[in-house]
């Protein structure tokens, strides 16, 4: 059976409770991709492994939201983050970090990012870590709709996989060039990946 019914109820059910369960005709999703997604990447639907991160917000923050993930192959995932309560109009760090954990009321609980290959900090274009995502982008209403494909992980078991890893929004964006994580600041949520 499909795990792709369980997955959309469970996005209606997250989006709600964030309070972005709809939102207005004129707002439009931003989508700012290094890799570009293909029509038969957006469609096909046939079996997919899929994963998904509730946000909740660190500590006196107020993000939250919901991110979806979906393994194209063994080293490339989709991921769909829809979070509001971001600052308008601003970038801001977005990474999968080592541990599925988001007990502390900082986010620190989650460690660093996730890095099995032990490389450099960068963008997804250049040498970068297993967890360095794209930076979201806020619109004017504080909220960032986004669309990626990262590549050097998985939702399969493996040294790659991010199952069990967590995903952080950071207060400032993601320089991809500091060492190790970019410069982004505090963190402001902080979600468990979990397949679906």
């Amino acid at each position: 059976m499909s795990r792709l019914p369980v997955t959309l109820a469970l996005t209606a059910t997250v989006l709600a409770a964030a309070g972005c369960a709809t939102r207005p005709a004129h707002e439009h999703a931003h989508q700012h991709s290094p890799i570009a997604l293909s029509a038969d990447q957006e469609q096909d639907t046939a079996g997919p492994v899929l994963a998904a991160a509730s946000l909740t917000p660190t500590q006196g923050k107020e993000v939250r939201g919901l991110v979806l993930f979906r393994e194209m192959d063994a080293q490339h995932v989709m991921v769909h983050a829809r979070v509001i309560g971001l600052k308008p109009n601003a970038e801001h760090g977005f990474h999968l970090h080592e541990n599925g954990q988001c007990a502390s009321p900082d986010g620190t609980s989650a460690g660093g990012h996730f890095n099995p290959a032990k490389a450099a900090h960068g963008p997804q274009v250049a040498e970068h870590h297993a967890g360095d995502m794209p930076n979201l982008k806020a619109d004017g209403n504080g909220v960032a709709d986004q669309k990626f494909i990262i590549q050097g992980v998985s939702l399969s078991p493996g040294p790659t996989s991010i199952d069990a890893r967590s995903v952080i929004v950071h207060a400032d964006p993601d320089d991809f060039r500091s060492q190790p994580a970019g410069n982004a600041g505090a963190r402001l949520a902080c979600a468990v990946v979990a397949i679906q």
